[in-house]
């Protein structure tokens, strides 16, 4: 069933025995899990494997649709998570599916949208916009504290010093425990702050500056390196949507 669940609203530490797909029409949603942390901006939806334990935080008033898909059936879909480009006939298939009954009957039109909405997960791209998250509590420490001000970063000394660590040994650590080297982790950090920011409403040169870049074209070479599509893309995108 759709969900309209308002700004700030928390969904405590849970799993789910299935493989959950979560998609917002409008808003946005964060999701955490000890592995790493997801922001799902509009007209993407995230896939969660069976038996990860994850948190759930409003970032705006969300209309929210949830799915399950038992495990056998989604197999090779998601390990861990997955952030998901959400095609109009997917998104269609999910609007539809989600005001059918939960237990809907075998053979029905349920069932029919069940099958198509497998097909075409299948075929959507990744969105490379997750932010790991380190084991090492020395690189918990320095990952929390950028997450909390991306735009007002320290020197790493300054950070190995607070850690009880050299910048190093830091550096050395980053991509056994995060699967990217700083710098990568970074640029990962800002693109999640500015999908929030921009889908709040925020204008290019806002995040920019938020997020520390000399400048807004500086700002847009970076998320176009990484995403392929400019943030002017996806304001436009969720203007034409509403």
């Amino acid at each position: 069933m759709p969900s309209l669940v308002p700004h700030g609203e928390l969904v405590e530490a849970h799993s789910h025995p299935w493989v959950q797909l979560l998609y917002a029409s409008e808003g946005v949603m964060r999701v955490r899990t000890e592995l790493g942390v997801w922001i799902i901006p509009p007209r993407r939806a995230l896939l969660i494997a069976p038996g990860v334990v994850h948190e759930l935080t409003m970032l705006s008033r969300v209309n929210m649709r949830a799915l399950y898909i038992e495990a056998d059936a989604a197999d090779g879909l998601v390990d861990g998570c997955r952030v998901l480009e959400v095609s109009p006939l997917l998104r269609e298939l999910i609007l539809a599916l989600s005001l059918e009954p939960v237990d809907y009957p075998p053979g029905g039109r349920g069932e029919a949208l069940a099958r198509l909405i497998l097909s075409e997960l299948a075929a959507m791209e990744t969105v490379p916009i997750a932010v790991p998250w380190p084991r090492d509590r020395r690189l918990q420490a320095l990952c929390g504290d950028i997450m909390a001000n991306p735009g007002n970063l320290r020197r790493l000394d300054d950070y190995a010093l607070d850690a009880g660590a050299s910048a190093r040994t830091l550096i050395r650590l980053f991509p056994r425990e995060t699967g990217l080297h700083y710098r990568q982790w970074v640029q990962q950090v800002h693109l999640a702050h500015a999908f929030e920011m921009l889908a709040r409403g925020e204008s290019v040169g806002n995040a920019a500056q938020a997020l520390g870049y000399a400048s807004p074209s500086a700002f847009t070479s970076m998320f176009r390196k990484l995403l392929g599509k400019t943030p002017q893309h996806y304001l436009a995108e969720w203007r034409a949507q509403r």
